[in-house]
């Protein structure tokens, strides 16, 4: 099955997890599930942009002019009579305007007196006062259903006293290793032993994708292990694993996995990552989405970038799942198979417009993509790429338009 293919089966496949309230911190990087009107205006009163002295506009018109300072206005109080010709009212960032008042001149443009304060710099009428309503109007539409919700966002809903707010769920994704040849980071090596670093890299994956991992332990390469682990992990609305794919005899994840649901399919004509395994896991009426990944390091995460990242995004409801793409000038020769898509790591150079690849390609290579700050999209049907010619490469450092 092509890449394209294959992932357009899986976005068809996951399902959209229902929505959920949740408090306005916990909605950060999540999907707004419903429409925000602004329910006052925002700021609700005419407001300094400065300290400095609230005054009629008319009375700085001409320079240098003394006016009669008749009180003081703090941020959080409010002011208790209005100013007359003549008059000015010493006053804080965020405080609010006296009646009369239309101009704030800032404090560094006087000489700071508390009774009769002179003003010798030109002030424009109008400058440093917030108009009541300015960022948001009472009855505005300010956000949508779909939107992706940043800091900026979970700061406006806060200005409008949006304590809680509706969002579609975020995903719990159980994530464990299978393999008798892997042991846990903390653990001595035996012989013929490695380090299990899937785990770690996928579950880092699945929370920097907005999900949250359920890290389960290393399963042996056992079909009864294997499938209790499974069984174990159905609770969860979509489960990574890693290793026993291929088709090995200790690689066991097809045939579990086809008594305990049904498998999409298990291949990819792609490299690295071709052994991939996609299908549905029941639990009661539930299907739960799985993912069989390679157990090579590089194989297991750039699979996982490519397949599982957009399957998350899309139950969380986003509507571009996608990293952007560029185009860049090859600066090495790259071997390729011709019969199978290539992705290789590789290091972008934005204002150079060039790309070349991090070093050697190999699949149990992580370092690999440590160094990468993107993917060299080489096409099947050819078996070398010249310097020189003009690639794709998928930005894997930027995250998907809004």
């Amino acid at each position: 099955m092509s890449a394209d293919d294959a992932l357009s089966r899986i976005l068809a496949a996951v399902p959209t997890l229902p929505t959920v309230e949740v408090a306005l911190l916990d909605a950060l990087g999540l999907v707004l599930a419903e429409d925000v009107r602004a329910d006052l205006d925002v700021p609700p009163f005419r407001n300094s942009a400065m300290d400095g002295y609230a005054v009629r506009g008319d009375d700085v018109a001409r320079l240098p002019v003394k006016l009669r300072v008749v009180g003081q206005i703090a941020a959080g109080t409010f002011p208790d009579r209005s100013i007359a010709q003549g008059e000015a009212m010493r006053i804080m960032t965020g405080a609010p305007l006296p009646d009369g008042a239309d101009t704030v001149v800032r404090v560094e443009d006087t000489d700071n007196a508390n009774d009769v304060v002179t003003i010798a710099a030109a002030t424009p009428k109008g400058i440093s006062v917030r108009e009541a309503g300015e960022d948001l109007r009472k009855g505005e539409r300010i956000l949508t259903k779909a939107t992706v919700l940043r800091p900026a966002e979970i700061g406006l809903l806060a200005s409008l006293g949006r304590a809680r707010i509706r969002v579609t769920k975020r995903p719990r994704v159980a994530v464990f290793s299978t393999g008798d040849e892997i042991v846990d980071a903390g653990a001595a090596l035996a012989p013929g032993q490695i380090r299990d670093s899937n785990r770690y890299s996928l579950a880092a994956a699945i929370r920097a994708a907005g999900s949250d991992p359920v890290v389960g332990g290393i399963v042996p390469d056992d079909p009864g292990a294997l499938r209790a682990a499974l069984v174990a992990a159905s609770s969860a609305d979509a489960i990574v694993t890693s290793g026993g794919v291929s088709v090995g005899d200790h690689d066991h994840m097809k045939p579990v996995l086809s008594e305990l649901g049904t498998i999409d399919f298990w291949a990819i004509a792609i490299r690295p990552g071709r052994p991939l395994a996609f299908g549905e896991l029941r639990d009661g009426d539930r299907r739960v989405p799985i993912f069989g990944l390679p157990g090579n390091a590089v194989s297991s995460l750039l699979t996982f970038e490519l397949f599982v990242r957009p399957a998350l995004l899309r139950m969380q409801g986003r509507e571009h799942v996608s990293r952007p793409r560029a185009r860049a000038r090859l600066l090495e020769p790259v071997e390729t198979v011709k019969s199978l898509r290539f992705f290789a790591r590789g290091i972008y150079e934005r204002d150079a417009g060039t790309v070349r690849t991090t070093g050697p390609q190999g699949s149990g290579i992580l370092r690999s993509m440590v160094l990468a700050n993107c993917l060299i999209d080489l096409p099947e049907g050819r078996d070398r790429y010249a310097a020189g010619e003009t690639v794709d490469v998928i930005l894997t450092e930027e995250p998907e338009p809004r």
